[in-house]
């Protein structure tokens, strides 16, 4: 499908990188992300890949925007309280990009869970919800872009094992929920650290969406904020893992 004037103005940017260029720009707009999370990660993620002409977003999150939330979550304002995190986050990606299909789910994720992606975002903020995402996501034969952030900390990577028999699952580097699990509504969180994580999770979509570069499959890029250091660790397939072991 030929890209309109507007498009072209509009992605002109992307149009000139050798990467992506104008058929990646058609990769973009032919394909659809599922993106579980509308909070700190979620939203820098989604307004990134809107922005993008990722063709159809979808959003799941049960959540209402809370006076706490703003504080990291800057697609939200303070006028916005009390509204349901993903109806709000979808109008602001059709204001911003109006060619996109974008659809919320205002539901918790869960095992009935059905998203329609066909990449899978683990914008969450829970184990048993990532959990259940992998799950999801290698029994489907989808990519998973997953990440997190508490503290100073953060964490990006990508999980293939349902698309490439040599790739490790998420319960492959988390095999169960950890006996001290921290949420940031305990421990807390740097905001700007939040949107540099759920940036990069946007980057992985797009590189994978598009073939460019080298995705974070089998690795997992760790970013401390304090010390404005990064660093990326090798993972490998768990052959006794729950969900894809032998």
């Amino acid at each position: 499908m030929a890209l309109s004037a507007e498009q072209l103005d509009r992605h002109k940017r992307h149009i000139l990188l050798k990467e992506i260029g104008g058929p990646g720009v058609q990769k973009l707009q032919g394909a659809s992300v599922s993106l579980i999370g509308a909070g700190a990660l979620g939203g820098p993620c989604a307004m990134y890949l809107a922005a993008a002409g990722v063709g159809a977003i979808e959003i799941w999150d049960d959540d209402a925007v809370d006076r706490s939330n703003l504080q990291r979550q800057v697609q939200f304002a303070d006028a916005e309280i009390g509204y349901p995190k993903a109806e709000t986050l979808t109008q602001r990606l059709r204001a911003q990009n109006p060619d996109l299909e974008i659809r919320f789910v205002h539901q918790r994720f869960d095992d009935r869970a059905a998203p329609r992606g066909s990449i899978l975002i683990d914008a969450t903020d829970n184990f048993e919800t990532r959990f259940e995402l992998n799950r999801l996501a290698h029994q489907s034969g989808r990519l998973l872009v997953s990440g997190a952030a508490s503290r100073w900390s953060g964490q990006v990577s990508v999980y293939a094992s349902g698309v490439q028999a040599d790739a490790p699952c998420y319960q492959c580097f988390v095999p169960e929920l950890p006996p001290e699990a921290e949420a940031c509504d305990d421990v807390g969180v740097v905001g700007a650290l939040t949107g540099i994580v759920g940036t990069h999770m946007a980057l992985e979509v797009i590189k994978l969406l598009t073939g460019a570069g080298k995705p974070l499959i089998g690795r997992l890029l760790m970013i401390d904020g304090l010390t404005s250091e990064t660093r990326i660790l090798k993972l490998r397939p768990n052959p006794d893992c729950s969900v894809c072991g032998e």
